[in-house]
């Protein structure tokens, strides 16, 4: 995969993202060393591997969880917030 001007342009607005035009050569090409890149991992041979899901023998160890509420940093973060009401944040309404 080569990425030209009309895929940056593609990605721009994919991640809502401008890259400005004095700058845009120099992303092409970091770009496509990134790509270079990933495109040697395929050169791998792993039919011989098997898939797994971790590194950990016996799996992930798993912790209790405890609830851990501190009413200063609560107030802290409200204090800066746009609007808060009942120690929440208030956001405009998006769902009909």
């Amino acid at each position: 995969m080569q990425i030209n001007d009309k895929l940056l342009t593609k990605l721009e607005k994919l991640s809502a993202v401008q890259i400005d035009s004095n700058k845009r050569e120099e992303a092409i090409e970091e770009l496509n060393k990134i790509v270079g890149f990933v495109e040697i991992l395929n050169e791998l041979d792993l039919s011989q591997e098997k898939a797994t899901f971790t590194t950990l023998k016996g799996g992930t160890p798993f912790r209790e969880d405890n609830p851990h509420v501190n009413d200063e940093i609560i107030d802290t973060i409200l204090k800066h917030a746009p609007k808060s009401e009942n120690r929440y944040f208030v956001v405009p309404k998006i769902i009909e």
